[in-house]
């Protein structure tokens, strides 16, 4: 396994995987069973599957269609959608889960992350950030898709993430999600210098150069979406990962770029 996890972040609406830009305008590109596959054939290491309408249209996970996913992933893989209560999360973890992800309702009731760290350890736990730029240029802490606003500081929201229980953070800026521009360096580094729990960095890879700058900004894991399904100018969808070899050298001191 990799030293610095990377991680295919694949977003599911309506049993589908479809990909956004910004939170917004989500694409189907594809079924997420035949996207395992796929991934298992490439070795990956480890993937996140978050469903973005569960929490925004109040439904609960999707224990159907994470059953099947889970059947069919030859690697650990995290959920996040709707989880709003312990007995969720510890069903999701029955069924083959690795880390339930919380974002609405971990800012609704921090209690929820801590129940779950009390019934399953905090391993198990992911809290995500989700900052989003206003006109004047000043970063705040989103949830709901992006829609509602909950703290206009994303460090010292980290570090009630983290003293609530959270085991792990998934740090994602909206502005840059789907984008392939890189990855928000200054917040990464903010935010992963404030805590002492890993983070996973996320929204606006789209080259290995990116991952490996997160990765020197503090992230201990970097998520990508767009860079994995998507091929050339024209976005055609194509289910892809780098090489092994590839990700080995590009994690280490002696790497350039």
């Amino acid at each position: 396994m990799l030293r610095t996890r990377v991680i295919p972040c694949l977003l599911l609406k309506g049993g589908g995987l479809v990909k956004t830009r910004k939170f917004d305008r989500p694409a189907y590109v594809g079924d997420p069973i035949n996207a395992v596959r796929i991934f298992n054939d490439k070795e990956v290491d480890e993937l996140v599957f978050l469903d973005i309408e569960a929490c925004h249209n109040n439904l609960g996970p999707n224990f159907e269609l994470i059953q099947d996913i889970a059947s069919e992933a030859f690697m650990p893989f995290a959920y996040g959608g709707g989880i709003s209560s312990v007995e969720q999360a510890l069903r999701l973890l029955a069924l083959g889960v690795e880390k339930v992800i919380l974002n609405t309702h971990a800012a609704q009731s921090p209690d929820l992350i801590a129940g779950i760290a009390r019934a399953a350890g905090s391993q198990s736990v992911v809290v995500a950030i989700d900052v989003k730029r206003d006109f004047f240029g000043r970063q705040h802490v989103y949830t709901k898709g992006g829609t509602q606003r909950v703290s206009s500081d994303p460090v010292e929201y980290a570090r009630r993430m983290e003293q609530a229980g959270a085991g792990e953070l998934m740090l994602t800026t909206i502005d840059r999600e789907g984008t392939r521009t890189g990855y928000d360096l200054p917040l990464i580094e903010s935010v992963s210098r404030a805590v002492s729990i890993p983070l996973i960095a996320n929204g606006g890879a789209g080259t290995l150069t990116h991952l490996r700058q997160a990765w020197h900004a503090g992230a201990s894991a970097v998520a990508a979406g767009s860079m994995f399904v998507y091929h050339g100018k024209h976005d055609a969808v194509l289910i892809t990962y780098p090489r092994y070899s590839e990700l080995e050298k590009l994690f280490t001191d002696e790497a350039t770029g």
